[in-house]
């Protein structure tokens, strides 16, 4: 069975197979859908979820209307009401998710376009799916996923970029750069896995006398914290947390203890001043405070790590979880945790999360 290690450097190969096939994979099924749609809802949960978190900002920015992200369980119990004119996106990679297969069900009954984003086709998910797009990579072996994470990102930002070219939003002009940067990130994938390799075996030996690790983002490097929290609390299975900027410097702070290990992902945007501040503050009082950049910044510190990519701060997401899955890998491995078999495997028989 692969690794999270061995899927991360399968990633560029991954990246490099949906961009010569994005048009068949999307294309035809973008094409059915109305032009007077108001709003896309994401229906996600776990690092799909977070996935989605990574694509949200630069989704908002490319469709110029509304993108939110719902847990799949609680609006198929709680939130009833969904407009018709909204065009709604179900993520389960697997297909098995029981929340996703419901909230599909509930919304098709009700009359709403569902677009189930899977890897496997003849899962729960597809079969109960109108619109089924294939996530363009094989099912994922190894249960804590991080290649299929990364391609939820960019199959995102594509369809986003599809839709809004059939809605009139973007046009063929403004399009092709934009995917000339996408295809530009990916070939620098391979140097990207290789800094972080590096700064993970760098450190690892510090990281894994870490109780509690905390991720910091902002903008598309919010859904990277999220991730950190995910991988870390299965791979490594010691408390984690991933905050947004502003969402941890309005209370989670107070909870700071001095042996926390505190990773912040600087995607170098619009509000790299403001995490500036925030480390200046948390470098008072914790001693392991690390960053890691998109590019290059002057103000990185021996421990920090600089994966090389200037880029807008809406396509971070493509890479900066890179040196998160390796950590969160790296770890486990000193704490030899067996990830291949489930640490409780009564879990889904009892649970029935999934199908």
């Amino acid at each position: 069975m692969k690794s999270i290690e061995d899927y991360v450097h399968l990633e560029p190969k991954y990246y490099e197979a949906v961009l010569q096939n994005y048009d068949d994979l999307f294309a035809k099924q973008i094409a059915q859908i109305n032009n007077d749609i108001t709003n896309v809802v994401i229906y996600a949960t776990g690092s799909s979820s977070n996935a989605a978190y990574g694509a949200l900002p630069f989704m908002s920015n490319i469709l110029k209307m509304p993108v939110k992200i719902e847990e799949p369980s609680i609006a198929e119990n709680y939130l009833l009401h969904v407009e018709q004119n909204s065009l709604c996106i179900a993520i389960s990679q697997g297909g098995h998710s029981y929340s996703v297969v419901k909230i599909i069900q509930r919304l098709q009954d009700a009359g709403n376009t569902v677009f189930a984003l899977t890897s496997e086709l003849d899962s729960p998910v597809g079969q109960v799916s109108h619109h089924v797009l294939d996530m363009g990579m094989p099912v994922e072996e190894m249960p804590y996923v991080s290649a299929g994470y990364s391609v939820e990102i960019l199959d995102l930002m594509l369809l986003a970029m599809l839709i809004a070219q059939k809605t009139g939003k973007l046009s063929s002009v403004e399009f092709t750069p934009i995917l000339a940067e996408i295809k530009n990130i990916v070939q620098k994938m391979p140097e990207v896995i290789k800094r972080a390799s590096s700064w993970v075996e760098n450190n690892i030996s510090k990281f894994a006398t870490a109780k509690r690790l905390v991720f910091i983002g902002y903008g598309a490097a919010y859904g990277v914290s999220r991730e950190g929290e995910t991988k870390t609390t299965e791979a490594v299975r010691i408390s984690a947390w991933g905050k947004e900027l502003e969402e941890y410097m309005h209370g989670p702070y107070l909870g700071l203890n001095p042996d926390d290990f505190i990773i912040c992902l600087d995607p170098m945007g619009k509000l790299h001043d403001r995490m500036e501040l925030l480390k200046r503050f948390l470098n008072k009082h914790v001693k392991n405070v690390y960053t890691i950049y998109a590019g290059k910044d002057e103000s990185a510190t021996a421990d920090d790590l600089s994966l090389g990519i200037t880029t807008s701060e809406l396509l971070a997401s493509l890479f900066m979880t890179v040196p998160v899955h390796l950590l969160a890998y790296k770890l486990s491995q000193v704490k030899k945790i067996d990830l291949q078999h489930s640490a409780y495997p009564d879990f889904d028989q009892i649970t029935a999360s999934k199908i």
